[in-house]
C-alpha cells in the first residue's frame, strides 16, 4: 500500500512510524478484548432494546425536524425532499441541461481520454467515480427500491428515474467545487469535499466565520453519520445476507454474529488503513463486478418474463399519473419515487464529492462532468432494474403474498423465477454493503482529519473505532442509532445546498471554460 508512513508486525503488534516516532497498536490483546465484547453482546439478549430506548428520544426529536412533512392533497410531503428536488431542478435549468449535454463527454473523461499523468491528485477519474459509486450503490438499491414500489406502486419508478436524472446536475456542482477548493498536502495527498468548499468558498466572499462554522459542522456530522449509514447498517445487512445464503437458521454463523463481525471488521480495516489509494484500488475492481453481476441477474429475470415487460412499463407510466388506491394519489407516488432516488444517490448531501476531490486533474469541471454518471448508474440503471424485477414478478405475475419486504422481497422475486438466482443476488448485496463501508470510511477519515488536523495517530484511532462499529453492527440491531445517523446525514444537505446556491455562478463559469477548451482543442485527448 502506498502510504506516507511505514507499517510492520512484530510480537503481536502492528506499529507505524512517521517522522521518526512510533505509535504501537496492540493487535492481539485488542482483538481478544473485542472478540470477548462481541461475544458478550451477542449473548446478552435485550441490550439492543436498552440502547434503542436510550437513543429514541433524541432520534425522534431530530427526525421530527429533519424529516418534517406537511400534508398536501392527502399526502405527506417531507420538506427535506422538496429542498433537494428544487435544488436539482434549479441546477438542471441553470446549467442548460448539462446532464444531457455533458453525458457523452463524461464517459470519455471517466475512461481517461483526457487524462494527464502530470495532473495533481491521487487517483484516476475511473477510480474516483468507482469509489463514489461504492458509497451510494448499497443494499438500498435492492431492498429500498422494493419498499418504495410496494408503498407507491409501479408508478414510483417513473419519478425515481426523473429524480435520478435531475440529481445528476446537483452532483456536478458538488464535485466541481470539491476539486476547485480541495487542499493539497506536502506528501502529494489531497483533501476535499463540502467542508472545504463551504469554508474556503464563503471565505472568498468575506464570510470567514460562517465558512468555518458550516465547514466544521459538516465535518462533525459526517464523522458521526459514517458510523451508522455507511457502517453499522451495512455490516448488519451483510451478515443477514451471508446467513441467508449459507443455510439460514441452519448456518454455522446463524448464532455467531460476533465471529462474522470480527472477520468483516478485519477485512475492512486492511483496506481502509491505506487511505484513498487502497480504497480506490479495491472499489475499482469491486464496483464494476458487483454492478454487472446484479444488472445481469436482473436482466436474466426480465428475460424469463419477456412477455410481462411491456405490461410492466405500461403500469409504470399509468401509475405515475393515475395512482388510484395510493395515499395522496399521484403526489404520494411522486414523493415516494423522489425520496427513494435521493436517498439512494445522495445528490445534495455532498458526501460523494469527498471521493471525487482526490482525482488527478487540473480542471475542476472535468470531475464535475464525470460525476454526472453516478446518479445515472446508481438510480436510472440499477434502481430501475430492481423496480422492473419487482413489478414483473409481484404485480404483473401476481406473485403470491409472502409478507416479505425489502431485500427479502427482492430475493423472493428472484427465486420465484429462477430457483438459484437468490445466490448471485446475495453475493451482490454483500459486495454492495462492503464497498459502501470502505467508501464511507474514507469520507469519515477526511472529515476527521479536517477537524483534528493531519495527525496519523488520531487517524488510525478513527480507523480503529470505525472497524469496531463494523463489528458491532453485526451483533446489535440498533435501529434508533441508525435512524439518528440517517437524520444527521440528511441535515447537512441544508448548509451544503445553501453553499451550492451561493457558488453556482462560478461552477457555471468553470464548466463553460472547460467545454470551450475541449471544443477549441486546447485540451486534447
Amino acid at each position: 500500500m502506498d502510504m506516507p508512513y511505514q507499517l510492520w508486525y512484530q510480537d503481536g503488534c502492528v506499529s507505524y512510524k512517521d517522522n521518526n516516532m512510533t505509535f504501537p497498536v496492540l493487535v492481539r490483546p485488542l482483538a481478544v478484548a473485542l472478540a470477548a465484547l462481541l461475544f458478550c453482546l451477542d449473548a446478552q439478549a435485550g441490550i439492543d432494546q436498552q440502547i434503542n430506548d436510550w437513543f429514541k428520544p433524541a432520534t425522534s426529536a431530530l427526525a421530527g425536524v429533519v424529516f418534517y412533512a406537511v400534508p398536501v392533497a392527502g399526502a405527506k410531503l417531507p420538506l427535506i425532499v422538496v429542498w433537494l428536488v428544487v435544488a436539482a431542478l434549479f441546477y438542471t435549468f441553470y446549467l442548460g441541461f448539462i446532464n444531457v449535454r455533458g453525458f457523452g463527454l463524461a464517459w470519455k473523461i471517466a475512461f481517461g481520454k483526457y487524462a494527464s499523468p502530470k495532473s495533481k491528485g491521487e487517483i484516476s477519474p475511473f477510480k474516483a467515480i468507482a469509489t463514489a459509486l461504492s458509497g451510494t450503490v448499497g443494499v438500498g438499491n435492492i431492498g429500498g427500491v422494493a419498499v418504495a414500489i410496494m408503498a407507491g406502486g409501479p408508478g414510483a419508478t417513473f419519478w425515481l428515474i426523473v429524480a435520478g436524472f435531475l440529481g445528476m446536475s446537483t452532483k456536478l456542482v458538488e464535485c466541481t467545487l470539491a476539486v476547485k477548493y480541495r487542499t493539497e498536502h506536502a506528501d502529494g495527498s489531497v483533501s476535499g469535499g463540502p467542508m472545504y468548499y463551504l469554508r474556503r468558498g464563503l471565505a472568498a466572499r468575506g464570510w470567514h466565520k460562517a465558512g468555518r462554522a458550516l465547514g466544521g459542522f459538516y465535518a462533525a456530522v459526517i464523522v458521526l453519520g459514517c458510523m451508522g449509514i455507511g457502517n453499522m447498517f451495512q455490516s448488519n445487512q451483510a451478515y443477514v445476507q451471508f446467513v441467508n445464503v449459507s443455510g439460514g437458521e441452519a448456518s454455522w454463523f446463524a448464532d455467531k454474529a460476533w465471529v462474522f463481525g470480527l472477520i468483516l471488521a478485519s477485512v475492512v480495516g486492511l483496506v481502509i488503513i491505506g487511505g484513498i489509494r487502497s480504497i480506490a484500488s479495491v472499489t475499482s475492481r469491486i464496483v464494476p463486478f458487483m454492478a454487472v453481476l446484479y444488472s445481469v441477474s436482473c436482466v436474466v429475470i426480465l428475460a424469463y418474463h419477456g412477455d410481462r415487460l411491456l405490461p410492466a412499463i405500461e403500469m409504470i407510466f399509468a401509475g405515475a399519473f393515475t395512482a388510484d388506491g395510493i395515499q395522496g394519489g399521484v403526489l404520494g407516488v411522486m414523493i415516494i419515487g423522489f425520496q427513494r432516488a435521493l436517498f439512494s444517490n445522495e445528490a445534495g448531501l455532498g458526501s460523494a464529492s469527498i471521493a471525487h476531490s482526490a482525482v488527478q486533474t487540473n480542471e475542476p469541471a472535468s470531475e464535475g462532468l464525470v460525476s454526472l454518471l453516478e446518479p445515472f448508474i446508481d438510480t436510472v440503471v440499477i434502481c430501475t432494474l430492481s423496480s422492473l424485477v419487482i413489478i414483473t414478478t409481484v404485480y404483473v405475475g401476481n406473485m403470491a403474498s409472502t409478507g416479505l419486504e425489502g431485500v427479502a422481497l427482492t430475493s423472493a422475486a428472484f427465486g420465484s423465477t429462477v430457483s438459484w438466482s437468490p445466490y448471485p443476488l446475495a453475493i451482490a448485496a454483500l459486495l454492495f454493503a462492503f464497498s459502501t463501508m470502505i467508501s464511507w470510511a474514507y469520507y469519515g477519515q477526511k472529515a476527521w482529519q479536517y477537524l483534528v488536523g493531519p495527525k496519523p495517530a488520531l487517524l488510525q484511532g478513527f480507523n480503529l473505532v470505525f472497524c469496531i462499529f463494523v463489528a458491532l453492527g453485526c451483533v446489535m440491531k440498533l435501529d434508533a442509532v441508525l435512524d439518528f445517523s440517517d437524520a444527521m446525514v440528511f441535515l447537512i444537505s441544508i448548509p451544503n445546498i445553501i453553499g451550492l446556491y451561493i457558488m453556482a455562478g462560478e461552477v457555471k463559469r468553470e464548466v463553460a471554460t472547460y467545454l470551450d477548451k475541449i471544443n477549441n482543442g486546447e485540451i486534447a485527448p
